[in-house]
């Protein structure tokens, strides 16, 4: 229980990669405050914790404006009187080529992905300087590291949350808050799922390790950086992808 009597905030946890990285933190002894928009997703999350016997509240909250951002944050540390690790990880994507892409499909996945990021953590940072410790981990991608064809707007927020990872972590090192970054190559989620079967045997064939990777490998990492056996290790990005940039 390597999170026991920790207080975890998880974005983006209605499903996918946000949600196991919930439950994973539960199972290792946090208490979780879940953010996400979908109501009835964000219920089916917090009874899967109280099932694990660990408190959990959900919160509808648009991560891309700062005023809910603001609101929510007041309403957790009323409900848990602290918050000792922050995962960013609510993102979308609007795929398309630079040159058909819409200005809409930029701003949105740039609020949504990076916006997100400045406002998550600034609006937790003065609750974790008063406690003098604290763990933020952004869900980054390694479509951030090289780039992905159709995804400018992705990329780019993606790679954003890698600097601002680094930036933020020589800012906070001297306050005992370690920050960190985890970047997912393909992993199994509803999006990799929709991909035709071409594409998924071209990125097979590129994997050293020969296969997807799961969401609870991811949440295995996370959990490891939330918890106090990486209190020596900040401003770092840690590629989990089976090998597939190398």
């Amino acid at each position: 229980m390597i999170l026991n009597g920790r207080i975890t905030l998880v974005t983006g946890a209605t499903r996918g990669i946000g949600e196991a990285i919930a439950v994973a933190a539960a199972e290792n002894g946090s208490d979780v405050a879940l953010w996400g928009r979908n109501e009835d997703l964000l219920e089916k999350t917090k009874q899967r914790i109280a099932g694990l016997g660990r408190k959990t509240e959900a919160y509808r909250v648009d991560v891309s404006k700062q005023a809910d951002v603001d609101v929510a944050m007041k309403r957790v540390l009323q409900d848990f009187s602290k918050i000792d690790g922050l995962v960013n990880n609510a993102g979308i994507t609007k795929d398309n080529l630079l040159l058909t892409m819409k200005a809409e499909e930029w701003d949105q996945v740039l609020q949504t992905n990076l916006y997100s990021v400045f406002h998550c953590s600034k609006a937790v940072l003065r609750a974790m300087m008063k406690q003098r410790y604290g763990k933020i981990v952004n869900i980054s991608s390694i479509a951030g590291i090289t780039g992905n064809p159709g995804q400018t707007n992705y990329s780019a927020s993606k790679a954003g949350m890698i600097g601002f990872t680094k930036s933020l972590a020589k800012e906070m090192g001297k306050r005992n808050i370690c920050v960190n970054a985890v970047a997912p190559g393909m992993i199994e989620t509803e999006m990799t799922h929709t991909l035709p079967d071409e594409l998924k045997k071209q990125y097979l064939e590129s994997i050293p390790l020969g296969r997807f990777g799961k969401v609870e490998e991811v949440a295995g990492l996370v959990v490891f950086l939330l918890s106090s056996a990486s209190d020596y290790i900040t401003g770092q990005v840690y590629a989990i992808d089976g090998g597939l940039q190398m």
